[in-house]
């Protein structure tokens, strides 16, 4: 059997409800002549997804898992699973716009290209930009690019290298998941691209934003963004993501910037009444410091074996985004979990 260009891969924990208009999309929109394979992960759901893409989606491979195990393991499930050069993970509440497979897999012509970013429009609100990629300050400060922005403005953007590129439609190279690694389950959920961007830089792969690409999505509607745990969780993630995959020269030019990060992170919790949360989320992470640290010999290994010099475009955001980034952080998207 002949390898497909592409494989989708959409992760799914009781979203049968969402699956007919992610699915429809893909079909609508397919060009002639792809060769493309579509594969749900159902992520032990509850609201008879398998059964009904047994009746309505036969020409889907569906993965089972027997236990909820969260986004990175059913997200990890399929690519592992996935037979195309390049694999698009897409969340099960977004829909593909007409020529997405052309604007996303031209860039992947340069070997030097790990993944893709999409320009991800909000779906209720379409003028209105979810993400155009994934931007990181050097003092430990993911956030989205053109976030609500206009989405007219950001259509003219022309395509060009970014940080990294947003789990909820990201285009990768396989061969580039497999030198690195797919996504880190200790992130559970919230970070976990950034991560997996990092790891891609180390590697020496770039992204690229397409504007071209383009994808509909509903924003994480299914999170609940009120939970302690969920906000512990992202308290925890953030640190993650800095101790373990900054250069030893940015980490340490951004120790101080990131101390007072963190108290003005702290107060704006402390006045949502999130503090709590967030205190016991950075415990977490200072008792994970040893594992956190030892992940940067992995990361070394990936720079001596690099296909391309290394550059992780760090710098700081805007006044705008970081005001934003506060209050609501980047989002992987409707995956209801635990």
């Amino acid at each position: 059997m002949n390898r497909p260009t592409l494989s989708v891969v959409i992760p799914t924990h009781n979203g049968r409800h969402l699956l007919p208009a992610c699915l429809e999309s893909l079909r609508r929109h397919r060009p002639e002549g792809l060769h493309l394979e579509v594969i749900v992960v159902d992520d032990a759901s509850l609201d008879g997804s398998a059964e009904w893409l047994h009746a309505h989606a036969p020409d889907v491979r569906l993965i089972r898992l027997e236990r909820n195990a969260g986004f990175c393991v059913a997200a990890n499930a399929g690519i592992a699973a996935a037979r195309g050069s390049i694999i698009q993970l897409l969340n099960n509440d977004a829909e593909v716009c007409e020529g997405w497979t052309e604007a996303g897999l031209a860039p992947f012509q340069d070997s030097s290209v790990g993944s893709v970013a999409p320009l991800v429009l909000i779906r209720s609100r379409p003028e209105l930009v979810d993400s155009a990629g994934d931007c990181y300050a050097f003092f430990g400060w993911p956030s989205k690019r053109g976030h609500r922005q206009s989405a007219d403005r950001w259509r003219l953007e022309p395509a060009g290298e970014v940080f990294g590129a947003s789990a909820s439609s990201a285009f990768y190279r396989a061969e580039a998941l497999r030198k690195v690694g797919p996504f880190d389950p200790s992130y559970g959920s919230y970070y976990e691209d950034v991560d997996l961007a990092f790891r891609l830089r180390w590697a020496g792969y770039r992204c690229v934003f397409e504007p071209e690409c383009r994808i509909l999505h509903d924003v994480s509607a299914t999170y609940d963004h009120g939970s302690p745990s969920l906000h512990r969780r992202m308290a925890k993630n953030a640190e993650a993501l800095f101790w373990s995959n900054l250069p030893a020269g940015w980490l340490v030019a951004a120790l101080i910037p990131h101390l007072g990060f963190l108290v003005v992170q702290f107060a704006w919790k402390v006045v949502k009444g999130r503090g709590r949360p967030f205190l016991l989320g950075k415990r977490d992470a200072i008792i994970e410091l040893p594992r956190l640290l030892k992940l940067r010999a992995h990361r070394k290994q990936l720079a001596r074996s690099a296909v391309a010099p290394l550059s992780f475009r760090l710098g700081l955001v805007p006044v705008g985004a970081a005001v934003d980034h506060i209050a609501q952080p980047i989002q992987a998207g409707a995956y209801v979990n635990p």
